[in-house]
């Protein structure tokens, strides 16, 4: 039974502050979100029964077992139970937010670099797997992008919910994008941390005075300090410092690092004491799985940012903007040509802020295609960087006392798979509970998807297919478009045409399918495989045929390919061998007669060899040498004018 007390009495009972740990103090600085909710009454559970992790599938009510359908979507509230709360939800309602202020600390890990003067830092920066964060870490963020995107974010399935699926970011993005770490022990925290335990830490490990410690954490009024602190404090230790110092300032370098990266919380200043103890053995600082904790702390803030109240979003945006940029190209990215296969996939891209406002992003988002999705934009980098197999793990990510569920079934087609409809998800543990997660985590190759689970591969990379009954679904249990109808800019007020329906069969909808396919073939150029080439020609045809992923479920399946091998014109309908054509003469320009690539196109011979001179008449007069060289200065003077 719940009790209900007035804001008066809440004074007196124990607290959450943002740092994350219980006080009893009488008064709290309140948040933004809080302020903005306007709630007069509280309601608060006794304190043995309190769930210290708010989830939609915790503790339900039998009531709360029938759930009506959502206006706009889903239909069937099965799986999406707490969307009546989501942002979308307010949206859809009329109800309009402001793109998130972003909290990214990009530019301030350019404020204490590792040069020669540091080396001995710079050494154990290295051996700790975290070093490719501070080169690859973007220093401008686009706030209508990722806004947009955090719309889309399901807490309950921790996908991103888009108008032909499901997508969301999985291990092998972050091992491809930052080239960290995503195996080892799960980092775990017994219990949150108090700000007594916190000066603690600080003394012990960075080797401050009491004082200092307990001013720090009462400034931040919370078991934090912050990242300028840091820097004032140990940015001018160097090698000729004693050994205790130089072991201080690489703890206080990690902690930087990772604050400013993988943990940015929402106080954008300040950084948890409680990472401290990650790093009170340097020697060990490795072996942690620094991957698949950045990817429990980003799926959190994004869950966080889904309520309408909530006006920031934090996490390691980097890592959010790369993925959008690998798997969107054709609508948000800007290549950097120099890049090479061997540095993390965030270096390939130039971050740049999108000029458009937040409501055309969306109603970008809303009329994506399947076809528009870069599904392995992985396939050259696996010669430097190989698909880990911890990537098919089944189960929960944690880091510390944030607990977040990981489904790869859910997106198949970002593997190479046909995408079939995915089991119910499942919520985690209540964090005291989770102490049995990093078992299960050590133990990840007895709980990774079966074959049978993962299903049939896809006939060519990079196709994204799914079964005929997968939309069917999907359209029921989502919420497949954000902009209402009534607020488009210039879009059809009906709702449910303006997306592309999977049952679509006219021949505006397969042309656009086609032509976006064809489109992103001619500009990948000649870095593209050969399998990818044909195979996406392959697709185009069968598209302007009728045959496309609808017949995906009819198909017989086909195992994998065991290697890149370019098909044979007898297996490829849209086959037909190169033409090579001379460009004409100069001086005759007739309408193209062949419509074969550029890159086809046979340069003319060389200029040395010239056409044989007609013979010489003997009956002709012979130019003396003064003949000709008036003739030679009067061409010469012309050229001149």
């Amino acid at each position: 039974m719940k009790r209900v007390y007035p804001d008066f009495m809440m004074s007196d009972m124990p607290q959450r502050t943002r740092g994350g740990y219980t006080s009893t103090a009488p008064r709290r600085r309140p948040t933004g979100s809080e302020r903005r909710r306007r709630v007069q009454l509280r309601e608060v559970e006794p304190v043995g029964d309190r769930d210290p992790v708010e989830h939609p599938q915790h503790d339900r009510d039998e009531t709360e077992e029938v759930l009506e359908g959502a206006p706009g979507g889903p239909i069937d509230r099965c799986i999406l139970r707490s969307f009546h709360k989501h942002v979308a939800a307010k949206i859809w309602l009329g109800e309009d937010r402001a793109p998130l202020k972003l909290v990214n600390h990009g530019a301030k890990l350019q404020l204490w670099v590792l040069d020669a003067e540091r080396s001995r830092i710079s050494e154990t920066v290295q051996r700790s797997g975290l070093a490719p964060l501070i080169s690859c870490s973007h220093r401008v963020a686009s706030r209508p992008m990722l806004s947009a995107f955090c719309e889309r974010w399901q807490p309950e399935t921790t996908t991103f919910h888009l108008p032909f699926g499901e997508m969301t970011i999985t291990l092998d993005d972050v091992a491809s994008i930052l080239h960290i770490p995503i195996t080892g022990s799960m980092i775990s925290f017994s219990q949150p941390l108090r700000v007594d335990d916190a000066n603690a830490l600080l003394v012990e490990l960075l080797g401050t005075t009491d004082v200092e410690a307990s001013r720090e954490t009462e400034q931040c009024r919370s078991p934090s300090v912050r990242l300028l602190w840091l820097r004032q404090n140990f940015l001018t230790i160097t090698d000729v410092s004693s050994d205790d110092d130089i072991e201080f300032a690489t703890r206080a370098f990690l902690l930087h690092l990772v604050g400013c990266t993988l943990f940015a919380d929402k106080s954008a200043t300040s950084v948890g004491v409680v990472y401290l103890e990650l790093f009170r053995d340097l020697s060990m600082v490795g072996r942690h799985a620094w991957g698949a904790a950045c990817l429990a702390f980003l799926y959190r803030q994004l869950t966080t940012a889904t309520r309408f109240e909530v006006r920031q979003l934090g996490g390691y945006l980097t890592l959010l903007q790369a993925w959008i940029y690998e798997h969107f190209p054709e609508m948000f990215s800007s290549p950097d040509l120099s890049y090479i296969e061997s540095l993390p996939r965030a270096l390939r891209w130039r971050p740049h802020v999108i000029p458009n406002s937040l409501q055309s992003v969306r109603e970008r988002l809303d009329r994506l295609q399947s076809s528009d999705v870069c599904w392995e934009p992985y396939v050259d980098h696996r010669v430097e960087h190989p698909f880990p197999d911890i990537a098919w793990f089944s189960g929960c990510i944690k880091c510390g006392l944030v607990v977040e569920p990981y489904h790869p079934e859910r997106v198949l087609r970002q593997f190479g798979y046909i995408q079939t409809i995915p089991p119910r998800p499942f919520a985690p543990p209540r964090p005291e509970r989770s102490i049995l997660l990093d078992q299960y985590w050590e133990r990840w190759t007895d709980h990774v998807l079966t074959d049978q689970s993962r299903g049939r591969r896809c006939q060519y990379s990079g196709s994204g297919k799914s079964v005929a009954e997968y939309m069917a679904w999907y359209d029921r249990i989502s919420h497949r478009i954000v902009q209402p109808p009534h607020l488009r800019s210039g879009f059809t007020t009906d709702a449910r045409s303006s997306l592309p329906s999977h049952t679509a069969s006219t021949s505006d909808s397969r042309n656009a399918r086609a032509l976006t396919l064809l489109r992103r073939v001619i500009s990948g150029g000649r870095q593209q495989s050969g399998d990818y080439f044909w195979g996406a020609l392959n697709e185009a045809h069968s598209i302007l045929a009728g045959s496309d992923e609808t017949s995906a479920s009819h198909s017989t399946p086909s195992p994998a390919p065991a290697s890149h091998s370019t098909p044979s014109p007898a297996t490829c309908p849209f086959f037909r061998p190169p033409t090579f054509v001379y460009p004409p003469p100069a001086s005759v320009n007739p309408p193209p007669a062949s419509y074969d690539p550029p890159s086809l196109i046979v340069p003319p011979p060389p200029a040395s060899v010239a056409p044989p001179a007609p013979a010489a008449d003997p009956s002709a007069p012979t130019p003396d040498s003064t003949t000709c060289t008036a003739v030679y200065v009067r061409s010469k003077r012309k050229k001149k004018t």
